[in-house]
């Protein structure tokens, strides 16, 4: 231990001397991208090694029928794992980032290394209907936090390692380093400066190579644009993309409907049975809900449906074209249903892949439905490929991911047009019915969510408790004038709360309301405490936000409140200090 911490210290010696801080964190940002694509890497072949094991073992008379178990029996494994070796939660990937950044100022918890590889290899590998990018964001990012810990970064370059480390991740996990970047500014919500935007790159494009390095250069969804995009269809790109947006909108309220139930059971065991209960029973009557559908999305992107008929029952009905628009629509409406009973029975994974599978299911489904009535006939492969990035833009509130991604992950830049139309109606119809994301609900319904507004930000860095001042004079309701007189001598506030026995603040009393009483000293003895003081009007709670103290600041008018828990007596909090301890949180994050 001595050694290896005298190695660090040499270490930093060292590039103090030789290394610009800027320099030092290009060559932290390329570090990070390798560790994060050979991550991406690891995740990825874990699950198909175990999907190979599965299919070795489980033989082909019985196949339809196991679907009703694997995912439980993953998610079983899964949950096992949490509860016994690691011992503590394995939250979603990137919400828990995101709480990271806004409230344990970019520190995740150590397990985060391996533990998202291992569960939610079991979860997806298994048939869990989820995906790998969030556990394989949250995997990065703990390296990127653990590294900026190693080397004692400030708090906006961890924050910034963190966004590489995502923006890695992403990139090799899709080979779409451009919409890694952009990711990485509307999702994780990193201001793309001068100071972020080359780490950013060098992150992003070292993850990438290390991706090609490990699994080849082939997009994850091949598509080639046989019919460009032809001003006709404009209206039915922009129809699509309102459809997407409602669609974003049910995927956001029903999985928050669902986590809701789930977080009222409170045994896991409950939450294990009905949740895998749940997914089972899907997953048996549609098995395209099986696993990430990977396989689906590219069947879709081909004009394939046969996917839909994989379960016997409905085999005799592919030719019926009603009957493939109603099951596309079943599947597409149940798919977060899936997903959120996959979350909901301990399950470890990502939302981007039921949201890529609802979007391509969504566009097929659209472009089905007008070819249908021959008002005009659409390239069902390109409305398609579009609704993936309208789907992405309404759950993820992130239009430019959408677009970006959609088009580097299919090679789809012909069709950047659409992309952009749809990508941007999805965004404004979700806005209507939900004001954030999936990602951010649960961090802004606890005031935790970091945005774009560097105000909220900084107020959000702040704590209450540590700007509270206690150097004020208390006094007892029973006191007299003289214990007053006595306190304000020695006292250099003008502000005396008044406190009982039990430790409740009863009143306060100003030494400018009591001026005209210090003289006269034969009310010294006469005169009680209780008689002076008064009521205040506002007060500050332990447990307020600092947007709530500054609210409370200015409707007061007052340039002290007092700060108070459950009734009980903490201290107080001045105007000058939340003004000059602002400052101090402004300086201190800035990248200038």
């Amino acid at each position: 231990m001595v050694n290896k911490a005298s190695f660090i210290v040499r270490f930093h010696r060292w590039r103090l001397r030789r290394l610009t801080e800027r320099q030092f964190i290009m060559i932290l940002s390329i570090a990070i991208g390798i560790l994060s694509g050979v991550v991406a890497t690891v995740i990825k072949n874990a699950v198909w090694l175990t999907q190979r094991i599965l299919d070795q073992v489980v033989t082909k008379e019985v196949h339809h029928y196991i679907y009703f178990g694997l995912p439980v029996i993953g998610i079983l494994i899964a949950f096992l794992i949490v509860k016994y070796l690691i011992k503590s939660p394995v939250r979603h990937g990137i919400p828990n980032v995101l709480h990271s950044i806004s409230k344990r100022r970019g520190e995740l918890s150590r397990h985060n290394m391996f533990s998202s590889i291992i569960t939610s290899a079991f979860t997806v590998g298994f048939g869990g209907s989820v995906g790998l990018e969030g556990p394989t964001v949250a995997t990065g990012a703990s390296y990127g936090s653990w590294l900026s810990k190693v080397f004692r970064l400030s708090y906006r370059n961890t924050i910034l390692m963190l966004a590489c480390a995502c923006s890695g991740a992403m990139a090799a996990i899709f080979k779409a380093p451009i919409a890694a970047i952009v990711f990485a500014v509307e999702v994780i919500m990193i201001d793309l400066t001068t100071f972020s935007l080359v780490p950013l790159l060098l992150a992003s494009a070292s993850a990438v190579v290390t991706s090609y390095l490990f699994m080849g250069q082939d997009v994850l969804y091949p598509f080639e644009v046989k019919d460009r995009f032809v001003l006709g269809d404009l209206p039915f790109y922009v129809l699509l993309g309102v459809f997407a947006g409602m669609l974003s909108a049910y995927f956001t309220k029903m999985y928050m409907y669902i986590e809701g139930i789930f977080d009222s059971f409170k045994k896991s065991s409950t939450r294990l049975l009905v949740g895998g209960l749940g997914l089972g029973i899907l997953v048996f009557f549609f098995p395209s809900l099986f696993g990430e559908g990977y396989e689906t999305i590219n069947s879709c992107l081909a004009g394939n449906t046969d996917y839909i008929f994989e379960n016997q029952i409905f085999d005799t009905l592919k030719t019926n074209l009603w009957v493939v628009l109603i099951l596309l629509l079943t599947i597409i409406l149940l798919k977060i249903v899936a997903t959120a009973f996959t979350f909901g029975a301990g399950g470890i994974g990502g939302i981007f892949a039921p949201t890529l599978f609802m979007g391509v299911n969504a566009g097929m489904l659209f472009a089905q439905f007008v070819n249908l009535f021959g008002a005009r006939q659409l390239n069902i492969q390109n409305f398609a490929l579009v609704g993936m990035s309208g789907l992405i833009a309404g759950v993820l509130h992130a239009p430019l991911t959408g677009i970006f991604l959609i088009a580097d992950i299919s090679g789809g830049y012909k069709l950047f047009v659409p992309l952009m139309i749809t990508a941007t109606f999805a965004y404004l119809t979700v806005r209507v019915f939900t004001p954030n994301s999936v990602y951010h609900h649960q961090l802004a319904r606890r005031k935790e969510l970091m945005t774009h507004d560097k105000d909220k930000n900084v107020l959000q860095m702040m704590e209450v408790r540590k700007l509270i001042e206690t150097d004020f004079e208390v006094l007892h309701p029973e006191s007299t004038l003289r214990d007053l007189t006595q306190a304000i001598s020695k006292a250099h506030r003008n502000l005396f709360p008044i406190v009982d026995n039990e430790g409740y603040l009863k009143g306060m009393v100003k030494m400018d309301d009591v001026r005209h009483l210090i003289f006269q000293q034969e009310l010294y003895d006469k005169t009680l405490v209780r008689e002076l003081m008064y009521h205040p009007e506002h007060f500050i709670s332990t447990e307020d936000t600092m947007d709530v103290v500054v609210e409370k600041f200015e409707n007061s008018g007052r340039y002290n409140l007092a700060v108070i828990d459950h009734g009980k007596y903490i201290g107080f909090i001045s105007r000058a200090k939340v003004f000059s301890n602002y400052r101090k949180t402004v300086q201190h994050f800035s990248h200038d």
